[in-house]
């Protein structure tokens, strides 16, 4: 058994905008925690650092109201689901394991994949080795990291702060990557799985495991991904926040050329955390998007 916090379940519930009870599943003996909603043809959202499920709230109105079923999990060391102690516990290998989970325990087929930060590495590394599960994919401001190219001086500062600040602010970080600012009620919503120091080890491990030479470990999977990527034909939206600081329009256009995909569609007035500055515009533009193929 691995040490790990729980989050009373009082604590997350009756939060702004995001009315969904949660479902549990038991994973390695860890409880992890999904939002499961509507009928249809799933939608699974994989949110990133250092989010959750809440993230979503305004995306997934608008896919739900179009006849989707959305799935959106919390990955393990965030939101509901349990946050094992040890930093070493996370690494890109196990998140990728245990989100895999998510796929077979509920038998997910002909799914979309919608990606953001580090969802996109777990996400898309899942469709490449799931694939058939998998049939169309939708990507936010992340990328596929293979150790070969040097992060901005944005993404290493927020690296450098994350390594020597043990109890990460969690809710701050979000605030600061908003265009606008969510609001503290919002802000506090990003905060409330996260009743401790001990309880953030999983928002503070994401940044230290991402590779940064190519010989890192994960590094290599990342070029595996890239490589199937770059000659899929499922079809695929792209979207990126046009004020991202921390990956910027540029990293999404060469991710798009990466991927032999035409350059995102920018949201004007979104950072980062574009879910939180047009939510709404983009779950219409996936639903929009999905009823066009």
């Amino acid at each position: 058994m691995t040490d790990a916090i729980r989050t009373p379940d009082p604590i997350l519930e009756g939060l702004p905008g995001f009315p969904w009870a949660p479902r549990f599943r038991t994973v390695d003996g860890l409880r992890l925690a999904h939002v499961d909603e509507g009928d249809g043809a799933p939608v699974v959202f994989w949110h990133g650092e250092p989010t959750w499920s809440y993230l979503w709230r305004k995306v997934i109105p608008p896919v739900l109201d179009a006849g989707h079923r959305v799935v959106a999990p919390d990955l393990v060391g965030f939101g509901r689901s349990d946050m094992p102690m040890d930093i070493g516990f996370y690494t890109y290998d196990r998140h990728v394991a245990m989100a895999a989970t998510l796929l077979e325990d509920l038998d997910l087929r002909g799914c979309t994949f919608v990606v953001h930060d580090w969802g996109g590495p777990i996400g898309l590394r899942l469709a490449v080795e799931h694939a058939e599960r998998v049939d169309r994919l939708v990507i936010l401001d992340t990328g596929v990291f293979t150790g070969e190219r040097r992060m901005n001086d944005a993404w290493q500062a927020f690296r450098a702060f994350v390594e020597r600040t043990e109890d990460v602010p969690i809710g701050m970080l979000v605030r600061r990557a908003c265009h606008r600012d969510p609001g503290d009620d919002v802000v506090a919503a990003y905060d409330a799985p996260f009743p401790n120091t001990a309880s953030k080890a999983g928002a503070r491990a994401f940044p230290l495991i991402l590779p940064q030479e190519p010989d890192a470990p994960g590094a290599a999977e990342g070029r595996r991904v890239l490589e199937a990527l770059g000659s899929d034909t499922r079809p695929t939206l792209m979207l990126w926040g046009e004020e991202d600081p921390v990956l910027p329009p540029a990293a999404g256009d060469a991710l798009a050329r990466r991927l032999n995909r035409p350059p995102p569609e920018r949201i004007a007035g979104a950072s980062h955390f574009l879910q939180e500055d047009a939510g709404e515009q983009i779950g219409a533009t996936i639903a929009g998007w999905l009823a066009s193929l």
